[in-house]
């Protein structure tokens, strides 16, 4: 009875949860944007005289709804290709559309490969759904294999669209997100000094971090080799400032400090403030404080270059850049791998988007399009426990959305009403899908009709809300189905061996650091320290994945989160001192030690050992090194208690 009390109360979490309505500001802008992207083209093929030409380009409007706060060279490349992507999708649906076995395999390949893609380089948005949507709408098109180059060549036109839309803001603020993104960096920078000593220091320490390496990857997407602006160039100088203050904090509170000056808190918050050129404030003043040792002068200094950088002429800074990006092709290589939750992700979307297309074929339902779509949607979740949301939201916004399409359709809109009515709906869409899902399918399943199904049978509503809610109902269905059978417990089986992993790549690249060999090694570019920031990044996704598995073990994933916590800082520190030139050469002894410790981890953690904690060797000027790898003992010693 208490275990059937429990699951009605789960069950009750889940429901609470798929309805629950997020605080996130509403993207006005976004929302108006992808409403134009949407409805222009089908004007446009309106006052051409071709409203159907009109519709297929405004398929190449789903381009926008790939724009998200990037740097502009990076937006520019991933757009195009996006546009190229929609293109190609519709143009090989037409062209297997006549078979459908290789309809079937082919929209497996489009889903696997986009979900890989996407996720193996970090691309946030609606990743494969539009490709997979695209590809399937052609199935209720007239068989014609001559009109998949005109129809490509279509959609492409309105991707184009989208992205000159989309590239707008260039003109007015090129690097926009950048300036952003590093001004984020100096004001958590400014919170994390003010918390030294207290217990909001660690919460502080994780976000500055997160910060600082979110604003590394916006610099170093938005770097452009054969052109670097001097804007460009002022903001990464000001990115590695920041490291060089935080590493300095971090030392001076492993070192003992229980509290920093206040007006190093203020400077630091002045300095973030002044970041954005666009905004004109007071000139900056360094505040200084009467009470400073050796070690508080330096961080002033610091404090004071970061400001010359910000104020003085680009020109006057003799200081040059060196930006090294892991090549495209290591990502994607590191991510193709059997341990790799990307990759299997992938396999799974693209086995299961078949079997729900093989059903929909096999059973002849009316627009059975829907199902592999409604399918793909509903596992775009990153979690067993979001695929539940996804497809309660879907289920109920879906039933929802006909009834407002039906309201639309009451009406005989033709025309420009049906583009005006795309305009609204899109706006709606984007507008509300941050906030609930549930609320944007409400608006995306009439606009979806509208655009898909215009030239046929759309006045016959009981036709098409029959065929869509049961098509929804049932793809929503195998979309779950699917991810209960492949991924129940997928995430939370490969975490030990992934810490263990992990573990074991920091213990190689602290050799490296402070070996002799130091001084012979190029590090930027480093295949071991690309293999460690793989690691904590397939570490820190299959963690997040497996919060969301369903039945959740919280108290073991609880148990583990410290450790986690611990590797994750002790990357960061033997990542943001691999150019500091003054790092010490260790001895035999002490680098055998520290091995010994690292192995020692990482075999407790794989078999679930109680090990006592050994004496860390002293790292001097790196005390902040010898105390993480302390709190990873501890925290790994908790994991075997446990």
């Amino acid at each position: 009875m208490k275990k059937e009390t429990s699951s009605n109360s789960n069950l009750l979490m889940v429901l609470k949860d798929a309805f629950a309505i997020k605080k996130a500001p509403y993207p006005w802008t976004r929302a108006i944007l992808a409403g134009i992207c949407l409805s222009f083209p089908v004007m446009i093929g309106l006052l051409a005289g071709n409203f159907q030409y009109g519709l297929l380009a405004g398929i190449g409007g789903f381009t926008y709804l790939y724009t998200f706060n990037e740097p502009y060279p990076q937006r520019a490349k991933k757009l195009f290709i996006v546009a190229l992507g929609l293109s190609a999708s519709i143009a090989l649906g037409i062209l297997t559309i006549s078979s459908p076995l290789a309809f079937t395999i082919m929209i497996g390949l489009i889903g696997a490969v986009c979900t890989f893609i996407f996720g193996a380089l970090k691309i946030p948005g609606p990743a494969s759904i539009f490709f997979v949507m695209v590809f399937a709408m052609t199935s209720a098109m007239p068989i014609d294999p001559t009109l998949a180059p005109s129809r490509a060549g279509l959609v492409f036109l309105g991707g184009s669209f989208s992205w000159l839309i989309a590239m707008i803001g260039w003109f007015f603020n090129p690097h926009g997100p950048e300036t952003k993104a590093v001004k984020t960096v100096y004001l958590e920078l400014a919170t994390l000094i003010c918390s030294v000593g207290t217990e909001q220091f660690n919460d502080s320490r994780e976000r500055t971090i997160v910060s600082l390496k979110h604003a590394d990857n916006l610099l170093l997407a938005g770097y452009v080799s054969w052109k670097t602006s001097p804007i460009f160039k002022r903001l990464y100088l000001l990115k590695e400032q920041s490291n060089s203050i935080l590493a300095d904090v971090l030392e001076m509170s492993a070192a003992g400090r229980t509290n920093l000056p206040v007006e190093l808190g203020k400077s630091v918050q002045a300095l973030a403030q002044s970041i954005d050129h666009k905004k004109k404030s007071k000139p900056l003043q360094i505040l200084q404080s009467t009470d400073c040792d050796e070690e508080m002068n330096k961080l002033f200094s610091k404090i004071y270059h970061a400001d010359a950088i910000l104020n003085q002429s680009i020109s006057r800074i003799n200081q040059e850049i060196k930006v090294i990006r892991t090549p495209l092709k290591r990502v994607l290589l590191d991510a193709f791998d059997k341990n790799s939750i990307v990759f299997l992700s992938s396999i799974k979307y693209g086995i299961v988007l078949m079997v729900a297309t093989m059903i929909a074929f096999s059973y002849e339902f009316d627009r059975s399009y829907w199902i592999p779509i409604s399918c793909g949607s509903v596992m775009l979740g990153s979690t067993v426990i979001s695929t539940f949301h996804r497809a309660i939201q879907r289920s109920i916004g879906t039933i929802v959305g006909i009834l407002v399409a039906s309201l639309i359709l009451s009406t005989k809109p033709e025309g420009l009403t049906i583009a005006l009515f795309i305009l609204l709906l899109s706006f709606l869409t984007e507008l509300f899908i941050v906030r609930n899902y549930a609320f944007a399918v409400t608006f995306i399943t009439p606009n979806a009709l509208l655009m898909a199904e215009s030239t046929s049978q759309i006045h016959n509503i009981p036709y098409f809300a029959t065929a869509r809610v049961t098509d929804t109902l049932i793809g929503c269905a195998i979309g779950l189905i699917g991810v209960l059978m492949v991924g129940r417990q997928s995430a939370s089986s490969r975490l030990s061996h992934l810490i263990a992993k992990t573990i074991r790549s920091q213990s190689q690249l602290l050799f490296q650091l402070f070996s002799k060999q130091k001084s012979s090694s190029n590090f930027e570019g480093n295949s071991t320290r690309n293999k460690m920031r793989t690691n904590l990044m397939n570490l820190k996704t299959v963690y997040s994945t497996a919060l969301g598995e369903f039945p959740i073990n919280k108290k073991a994933l609880e148990f583990l989160w410290p450790a986690i916590f611990s590797i994750e800082q002790l990357g960061y520190l033997l990542d943001s001192i691999i150019k500091d030139s003054k790092r010490p050469v260790l001895s035999d002894e002490k680098l055998a030690q520290l091995l010994f410790i690292f192995e020692t981890m990482a075999n407790a953690v794989e078999q679930l050992q109680i090990v006592t904690n050994k004496n860390v060797p002293e790292i001097e000027g790196f005390s902040k090194i010898q105390k993480e790898i302390i709190a990873l003992q501890d925290a790994i010693r908790l994991i075997g208690i446990r």
